[in-house]
């Protein structure tokens, strides 16, 4: 197999970390974007890996990420949108989104749509993590995207997660036949940072009590997300479909997750709060 180009988001640790170690030693061009510079260089240094710092807390770091990643290279074999949070406080971007949201999910909606056309000229891959958060938190409420009648933290993070998934058809349905494949995965509950930073009580308990050690490695994560980088669409998945942590097809999904009406109307709604309905209505 020859070289292939990489971008991976929340790449500074856990599992997008570990993921670019192994990619690394399989010779890829490792393309990786995180919040904090120190630690993005932590990792991508040993690894040869070039590095774009972005806050998805901010949509204008996105789009400025966009642009340095096309000047950088007219080539993306695979897009991982790996780049998540969860968090305890009910927050407004200075893009006017809830954070949980726009961080997991609005700011690779957007990144993925701003470099669509070199993912299609690639015949690309795109690989969302998502988490068995959509099943057990999630239920999307078109008409309050934005949780002002009451922030619960799991609430918004399965919402997010379950965002991914809705994106992952919306991508599918729209460029399939075009060369694009996508999936969105659940990796596993990891031991890593993710958990240990959130101010969520419940999160914190888990992740620093010896609970812990119930928790799969980070490394154990990235071979789920390698699975999905790695595979063959068709073959070792289908596009447009969600997977568990064992690689299956869960028995029992989200039921949100295979509603059609439900995937366009959030891709609509996601256009138009990044931006891009604007820049396609000015572009027509």
């Amino acid at each position: 197999m020859s070289q292939r180009t990489i971008v991976i988001t929340g790449a500074s640790d856990g599992i997008g970390a570990a993921a670019a170690k192994k990619l690394a030693e399989q010779g890829e061009r490792l393309l990786l974007v995180g919040r904090r510079r120190d630690k993005l260089d932590a990792v991508a240094r040993p690894l040869g890996a070039e590095t774009f710092v972005a806050d998805f807390e901010r949509l204008s770091d996105v789009r400025t990420l966009a642009q340095q990643i096309r000047e950088r290279t007219d080539r993306i074999d695979v897009l991982a949108n790996n780049a998540g949070g969860v968090f305890a406080e009910r927050v407004v971007t200075a893009d006017g989104n809830e954070r949980t949201m726009q961080v997991n999910h609005y700011a690779g909606f957007l990144l993925t749509n701003l470099l669509i056309d070199v993912l299609l000229a690639s015949d690309a891959k795109v690989v969302n993590t998502s988490s068995v958060g959509a099943h057990a938190f999630g239920k999307i409420d078109l008409a309050d995207l934005d949780a002002t009648k009451k922030y619960k933290t799991m609430k918004a993070y399965g919402d997010s997660k379950l965002a991914n998934i809705l994106f992952a058809k919306g991508l599918h349905a729209r460029y399939h036949d075009q060369g694009l494949s996508a999936v969105a995965l659940h990796p596993g509950n990891i031991a890593s940072n993710f958990g240990k930073e959130t101010g969520n009580g419940m999160m914190k308990f888990i992740y620093k009590s010896p609970l812990a050690r119930m928790l799969s490695t980070p490394e154990s994560g990235a071979d789920n997300l390698l699975w999905a980088m790695d595979g063959t669409p068709g073959a070792t998945w289908q596009s447009g479909e969600y997977y568990d942590e064992h690689r299956k097809l869960p028995k029992r999904p989200n039921p949100q997750q295979n509603d059609a009406a439900l995937a366009t109307a959030l891709w609509a709604e996601s256009a138009r709060r990044t931006g891009l309905e604007q820049s396609a209505s000015a572009n027509a």
